[in-house]
């Protein structure tokens, strides 16, 4: 008896010694490196079959199923899918039903209405109770666009203090990119595991299931959730070939699955709203995977910082580690942009980044050390806080940092003491109800350009 390919059924049945060690690593943290690349994994071997995506029956007695995170008819160079190879289906599923969507909101925000003042906050206080897992530690400070129409994105903030049990999430909304700023995280995905530590970044796609475990008592950071295009890196125009965020530098999971036979909440965020299932398994049972629809991690301190070596500071958009693009080229959904160590040799130049207005709108966030354009300490820009400057909100350096650099030597000056990073979108971000009235809402953020002083002269 053969398979529509002329392989013997047989050669599905490998040996079983292979098998029982491949389940014993299963749990296994590997990595297959590449950006968007066409991964290949499988936890036991003989699991993903030869030559085809679909045959009649699938090796070991799983289910092939395709994972789509683009339309069917997008460009290749853009089109996103897998195929797992999974114990059970994922249609095998009782209805889902509407839970409480607790301090997380989505996109379009209508109540309240963009704020054109500079804001800033401190870091989210810790969780009210313990047991707050990931999820349930997730508080919405805003965004723009419309989550229906997938388009624009939110700034979430985490604050949890224990690990996700018996049940897991996934997001139909949009792909999250997760910012760990204390303690590590790991992430048991469908396609694999992967941990993110403070200084690296994880990306989850739209629909793909996870939970989160803590690596530590408790873990702090933000996210990221696009609505919009799928991250993928910036072009590289006029740098060249190299530079930026390195494709190999991206590390996606390898094939873990998880066997088990008990009670798990499946929690669904779609169209702004959570839904809940009670699945009577785990729906992490993917044997055995193949395409280009992956999580990932990326660390942030390999991003090749490219900048001025003659005058003046660079536009920030030099430091951008993936980009979401909208309908406009050259104009981004939204931006992931990051401040990692660098050199500073800008002769004649005041080095700290310029005053401006933009019409991006950009949210920052610190995940270690110190910005260079903004005062440290209480009351200042601190790690785990974070600004909002709407489009054409004028912003720049504090008056603490404008005098500094202006007065300061001009040698080489070596940035390496800070973390920073920024979203920036191209619609102004409408802050929650719950983030325009928070408690560790710094009231007195514009106090920071006051006492700048009148030196023009003729």
């Amino acid at each position: 008896m053969s398979d529509i390919d002329g392989t013997p059924i047989e050669k599905a049945a490998i040996d079983q010694a292979a098998i029982d060690a491949a389940r014993k690593t299963a749990q296994g943290l590997g990595h297959s490196p590449g950006f968007g690349n066409e991964h290949t994994s499988e936890a036991i071997p003989g699991a993903l079959p030869p030559g085809r995506n679909s045959p009649q029956r699938a090796p070991l007695g799983l289910y092939a199923e395709q994972l789509s995170g683009t339309a069917f008819t997008e460009p290749r160079a853009h089109n996103r899918r897998s195929w797992l190879y999974r114990i059970r289906p994922s249609a095998a599923h009782p209805p889902f039903t509407r839970i409480n969507n607790g301090r997380l909101d989505s996109a379009p925000f209508t109540e309240s209405v963009p704020d054109p003042n500079r804001l800033r906050w401190d870091p989210l206080p810790e969780p009210a109770a313990p047991g707050t897992d990931w999820l349930a530690g997730l508080w919405t400070l805003g965004g723009n666009g419309d989550a229906t129409q997938r388009t624009g994105m939110a700034v979430h903030l985490y604050h949890a203090n224990a690990s996700m049990t018996d049940r897991v999430f996934s997001d139909s909304d949009g792909e999250l990119l997760i910012v760990p700023e204390q303690g590590g995280l790991l992430l048991r995905t469908e396609l694999g595991l992967l941990a993110a530590r403070p200084g690296e970044i994880a990306l989850i796609p739209r629909g793909v299931r996870f939970r989160v475990e803590l690596l530590d008592e408790t873990a702090r950071g933000y996210v990221c959730e696009n609505y919009g295009q799928p991250f993928r890196l910036p072009d590289l125009g006029v740098i060249g070939a190299n530079g930026l965020a390195a494709p190999r530098d991206f590390l996606a999971p390898v094939a873990a699955y998880e066997e088990m036979d008990r009670p798990v909440e499946v929690v669904n965020k779609f169209c702004g709203n959570l839904w809940a299932a009670t699945y009577d398994h785990s729906p992490l049972d993917v044997v055995a995977w193949h395409g280009n629809y992956v999580p990932y991690v990326y660390d942030l301190h390999r991003f090749n910082v490219l900048g001025s070596i003659s005058y003046d500071h660079p536009d920030p958009s030099i430091f951008t580690v993936l980009t979401s693009p909208s309908d406009t080229p050259g104009l981004a959904s939204v931006d992931f942009v990051v401040f990692a160590p660098r050199w500073l040799v800008g002769e004649n130049t005041f080095r700290p980044p310029y005053f401006h207005r933009n019409v991006m709108s950009e949210y920052m966030g610190l995940i270690e050390g110190a910005y260079d354009a903004k005062a440290a300490g209480k009351g200042g820009f601190v790690p785990g806080g974070g600004s909002l400057h709407n489009m054409m909100s004028a912003h720049g350096p504090d008056r603490e940092t404008f005098d500094r650099a202006s007065a300061a030597e001009l040698k080489p000056q070596k940035i390496d003491d800070g973390l920073a990073f920024m979203f920036e979108t191209r619609w102004p971000v409408t802050a929650t109800t719950q983030a325009a009235s928070a408690e560790h809402l710094q009231t007195s953020y514009d106090d920071v350009w006051q006492g700048l002083q009148r030196h023009f002269r003729l």
